[in-house]
């Protein structure tokens, strides 16, 4: 059963129409259903491209936030081959929130970081939700100095609502943790692609997005908080997260207006939850493109990339 969004009512319609129709064929050979069925179709096909060509900000956050969309064990498994997730931080415990590890892209090896929501209830638990604790970040700096020791490019997939706040995590040094990995980021001497293939929330999105490359899927989010959140310290009413999202910029159209990242990655009408493996296979071209791009870089040209795009951001074009 699909799941719907709340602005996809129309489709929602349309397609439970198409599924009852196909009922009826099936248990009534008698009847022919398949000329309704095309046309049902075609005005399906027809509201959704309509639907999604002109998505608000908020919408766009609902669609980031999709339960099926694409999350990063399905990047691992479908655009990464041999992927070796590397456990704990040496320090305090292992974290699932952040996966880590070495694997292959089209045959380089290269360090994947990411966090991984989870698609169920039992793998959203395990896994926090995708919100990191202290130790997640910490082992992504371990993955990455060990990318830079062995010269292997980093490609870091973002998907969180943002770094644990517990308590807990604030005792073990949250907020260190998270300028410990940026820091990290910045100073490797290797190329660093990062894609925010859903929701890329504050700095526990940042920390492992420090990239010589960054670019968002068309759908996606990328936020110095939430929208709920910035509408509970504007307006003290959560509730106005819809006009937080509109104010804020968080799509990946705003960004890239305002030279945050590099490019955005197009989705299959309709949502990367739609068609998956498609969206999947997007985001893997432009990652290649990006490697063929950087490897032509040293290390110290790398570094100097990246300082000077972050250097970059927010100041007055003349």
């Amino acid at each position: 059963m699909h799941n719907y969004l709340e602005f996809e009512k129309p489709i929602s319609d349309l397609e439970g129409k198409i599924h009852e129709l196909k009922k009826l064929g099936e248990e009534d050979e008698s009847v022919d259903t398949a000329d309704e069925i095309a046309r049902l179709e075609a005005r399906a096909r027809d509201a959704m491209a309509d639907i999604y060509a002109k998505l608000t900000p908020w919408q766009k956050t609902q669609v980031a936030r999709h339960p099926a969309r694409p999350h990063f064990l399905d990047y691992a498994k479908t655009l990464f081959t041999e992927f070796t997730p590397l456990a704990g931080d040496r320090k305090f415990s292992e974290d699932a929130a952040i996966q880590a590890g070495l694997a292959r892209f089209r045959g380089t090896p290269v360090a994947l970081i990411g966090q991984e929501k989870g698609h169920d209830t039992k793998s959203r638990i395990r896994h926090n939700f995708g919100s990191a604790k202290p130790e997640g970040y910490r082992k992504a700096i371990r993955v990455m100095e060990m990318a830079d020791r062995f010269g292997m490019p980093i490609v870091t997939l973002i998907d969180t609502a943002g770094a644990y706040p517990g308590v807990g995590a604030e005792e073990r040094g949250q907020a260190e943790a998270i300028a410990r990995s940026t820091e990290m980021c910045l100073k490797v001497k290797v190329p660093i692609i990062s894609v925010i293939i859903g929701e890329g929330g504050s700095g526990g999105a940042i920390a492992i997005a420090t990239g010589n490359r960054v670019y968002m899927l068309e759908h996606s989010i990328y936020s110095v908080i939430s929208p709920e959140g910035a509408a509970s310290i504007l307006w003290r009413d959560s509730t106005k997260a819809k006009d937080a999202a509109t104010s804020m910029r968080i799509t990946a159209e705003d960004l890239k207006d305002l030279g945050i990242i590099d490019g955005i990655i197009p989705e299959p009408v309709g949502g990367a939850h739609r068609e998956p493996e498609k969206a999947m296979a997007a985001a893997g071209s432009v990652i290649a493109d990006a490697l063929k791009h950087l490897s032509a870089l040293d290390g110290a040209a790398l570094v100097k990339d990246r300082r000077e795009k972050y250097l970059a951001i927010g100041r007055q074009q003349h």
